[in-house]
């Protein structure tokens, strides 16, 4: 009989703990979250992140993450790929924009637009910044990356796919990337045509999948994470920083990847 209340006290104490761990820092992640503003009027000015490619004759890749607009800011980040080969003068921007194909066009756009801008008021952060010799390469790779993404004509916020398994998905195909997405970018664990078992997205890694809404990803960059419903918690060891829905990394900033100065 003791054993048994013993059981049921520790059980309860458990899902107590792992249900304040979820709740907790999403409560707080709303409470510093800017509402109120108007799409309409929201900044999409440039952030200064990208060089001027009139002065600028070296190859670029980029990738940014910024809080996603209203509610959802306080959640997750959009994400999306910009590239500039060698002499181009303007940058090729990738990503997946989920309005789009509500109204019936393709979710993935591939445009020509500021490479570096605000995302309706919410300033960008730069996750990879590659440039100079040995770009021009990665680029054909992120090409052809984007070219067999297969959900270009779909759209699903939550759990997936989105704008961050988009960008995943391209991580995944180019490991030259390195790239390193934060825990806020929900979306981001679930594997392209629903697949169980893949990289990691920095490809530094092995990752497990139950559709982006349960998983388990071990990885040089990701370090370790447990996805559950869509949100992170990990723990990254090669640069020590505890991983939490909603409010992200607390420790230190993800490694941008640059070279070259960058």
């Amino acid at each position: 009989m003791a054993s048994g209340r013993f059981r049921r006290r520790w059980l309860t104490r458990t899902l107590l703990a792992v249900t304040l761990m979820l709740v907790l820092p999403i409560l707080a992640s709303f409470a510093g979250s800017s509402g109120g503003r108007d799409w309409r009027t929201a900044s999409r000015e440039s952030s200064g992140l990208s060089p001027d490619p009139a002065t600028t004759q070296e190859a670029v890749v980029q990738v940014f993450a910024a809080r996603t607009f209203g509610w959802r800011g306080a959640l997750g980040v959009h994400t999306w790929i910009v590239t500039k080969p060698t002499g181009a003068a303007q940058f090729t921007r990738y990503e997946v924009i989920g309005w789009r194909a509500m109204r019936g066009a393709p979710a993935l756009v591939i445009g020509h637009g500021t490479p570096d801008s605000y995302w309706f008021g919410s300033p960008p952060d730069l996750l990879v910044d590659l440039r100079g010799e040995g770009v021009d390469e990665i680029i054909l790779q992120v090409v052809r990356a984007v070219a067999a993404y297969p959900h270009a004509e779909e759209y699903r916020m939550w759990p997936g796919p989105n704008s961050n398994t988009f960008t995943a998905h391209v991580g995944r195909m180019v490991p030259a990337l390195g790239l390193h997405l934060p825990p806020t970018a929900i979306g981001k664990d679930y594997l392209a045509e629903g697949g169980l078992v893949g990289t990691s997205p920095s490809g530094t890694g092995l990752q497990l999948s139950l559709l982006g809404v349960l998983g388990l990803t071990l990885g040089l960059k990701e370090g370790v994470e447990v996805n559950v419903l869509g949100f992170t918690f990990g723990l990254d060891v090669v640069r020590p920083a505890l991983k939490l829905p909603g409010v992200g990394r607390v420790g230190f900033p993800i490694d941008n990847g640059g070279r070259d100065g960058a």
